[in-house]
């Protein structure tokens, strides 16, 4: 009697999935996807079109998403005020600079000086949720381009993250997590990226006159892209290419194969994995298009690769796959003069110089600027209270003067932004966390370049608005093949995947799953 107790407490539920596979990839565009469908093969992108749930317009709300707060967002289901990562860097006040969001002194780097864990992320993840309801005996783990969406994406719970050093090529990883695969080592000596870089080559996938929508001009010469090791911005370059996209896909293979994962008993296991679609900006005419076309071709390619040994290993009947943009997308590049399109450079040392001096003539000598960081300039707090000055009302003060400045559109106080009877600031107010928020948000004019040389080696951005849809699909655990056409909230991703997973949703989620 006991033996048949035993036997039924431990029996797998067919309707629960053996693998769960999530896949965020930087800068995914929809119109791109669809513009391509007739060259995509059939085990990628297809795949997902026609075999599982198609949202089509994923709605990151917030203002101004990257890679990192984009893919919080997804594996958290609440918003970068919430959740604790409002960008991939924050300003350290206490520092006085600024540093990654996810920065942890006290989590050394494996491979790498870098020194990351998922401390400062203030929820619970999908990935902690898997493991949470496996009581521990579920595997995570995270392959990622950049650092902190690997962090990200294996969670507080997780085994392992790991991701390709911009410095040294090698895989990184960090001692918070404690598991670091034997195959994973080994890889940095034996088929180290470094050893191989010299001789990669990017050329295009097929001849030029199968590319959609080009200017005859691009039809005439196909680019061939070279990473020599001699230029220091090597593996920034090779991870902004497909190529990298490959790499990728080589190691989760590696996960799939020697680590078990979906195949170790009753276990629910869990693999993420980051790839980009994002526009190669080392092109000699600042136009891309080719390339980013011949990026999406190679990126299919390597979905069906992965696809493929996902049903070869496990089953893709026993795996849900999900798969999702971060919500933006950033060609902009510093138009050519001769087109004579109106614009300027705003340099943020410039700007705070003579806001200070502004603030100087007003109350009298003093630094009463600190510091600027992605659009926030943030105002010393104690030299203005040591004048007996408001810091709401120098910061009025400061919003008039930019407001006035060339390049400048607009400007708002932080008590602007969180003043909730003004919807027009709710995408920035959901951005941004008010502990450690500037005092003043700055927006640069389109069509202007912003130069951060407050910060060294500067930063050059060209301001550029771009709206475009962005897709996410979900494939697997029963959920039928479907499109929705209609806006969807990318904070309904998380609450969706775990209610297919049939597991609990992560501790803070502010949007209902989606009824598929």
């Amino acid at each position: 009697m006991g033996l048949v107790t035993i036997t039924t407490i431990v029996q797998v539920d067919a309707a629960r999935p053996k693998l769960v596979v999530g896949i965020v990839v930087d800068q995914l565009r929809t119109d791109c996807l669809e513009s391509l469908k007739s060259v995509l093969g059939e085990k990628g992108f297809k795949r997902l079109m026609e075999q599982g749930a198609y949202m089509r317009d994923v709605d990151f709300v917030v203002a101004e998403p990257d890679a990192v707060s984009a893919t919080a967002m997804i594996y958290t289901g609440n918003y970068p005020s919430k959740n604790g990562v409002v960008a991939a860097e924050k300003y350290n006040p206490a520092q006085l600079k600024v540093e990654p969001i996810l920065h942890d002194p006290n989590s050394l780097g494996n491979f790498t000086n870098e020194t990351y864990s998922p401390r400062n992320i203030v929820l619970s993840t999908i990935s902690d949720e898997v493991v949470i309801d496996g009581v521990g005996l579920g595997a995570v783990y995270s392959v990622a381009l950049d650092p902190q969406q690997a962090v990200i994406m294996a969670g507080h719970a997780g085994n392992s993250a790991f991701w390709i050093s911009e410095y040294t090529g090698k895989w990184c990883t960090t001692t918070y997590y404690k598991d670091v695969p034997q195959f994973m080592s080994q890889r940095n000596y034996s088929q180290s990226i470094g050893s191989r870089i010299d001789t990669m080559q990017w050329k295009p996938s097929m001849s030029l006159d199968r590319y959609v929508a080009l200017p005859a001009q691009k039809r005439y010469y196909p680019f061939r892209h070279t990473f020599p090791i001699s230029d220091r911005n090597v593996y920034r370059m090779y991870l902004d290419s497909p190529l990298a996209n490959e790499e990728i896909t080589t190691v989760a293979i590696d996960y799939l194969r020697n680590l078990s994962l979906g195949r170790r008993g009753d276990a629910m296991d869990m693999l993420n994995i980051s790839y980009t679609a994002a526009p190669y900006k080392y092109v000699k005419d600042g136009d891309c298009r080719l390339e980013l076309q011949d990026t999406y071709l190679k990126l299919d390619s390597q979905l069906g690769r992965l696809f493929d040994e996902i049903d070869k290993q496990v089953g893709l009947d026993n795996t849900v796959i999900f798969l999702s943009s971060t919500g933006y997308y950033d060609d902009a590049v510093e138009d050519d003069a001769k087109y004579q399109i109106p614009s300027g450079r705003f340099s943020v040392k410039r700007a705070t110089s003579l806001l200070n001096s502004y603030l100087v003539a007003l109350h009298g000598n003093g630094n009463y600027v600190l510091n600027y960081s992605h659009g926030q300039i943030y105002l010393d707090h104690k030299q203005i209270e040591s004048k007996g000055l408001s810091v709401v009302e120098v910061a009025e003060e400061a919003k008039i003067f930019l407001c006035k400045m060339s390049g400048v559109s607009d400007a708002y106080t932080l008590k602007d932004v969180l003043a909730h009877n003004n919807l027009a600031f709710e995408p920035l107010r959901l951005s941004i966390d008010p502990k450690s928020a500037g005092d003043i948000y700055l927006k640069v004019a389109y069509g202007w370049t912003l130069v951060d040389d407050s910060r060294y080696p500067e930063v050059v951005k060209p301001i550029r608005a771009s709206m475009v849809l962005t897709p996410a699909f979900i494939m697997g655990g029963g959920v039928d093949a479907q499109v929705i056409d209609t806006p969807v909230d990318a904070t309904s991703i998380a609450p969706t995947v775990t209610q297919v997973l049939r597991i609990r949703s992560p501790n803070g989620i502010v949007s209902k799953p989606l009824p598929l």
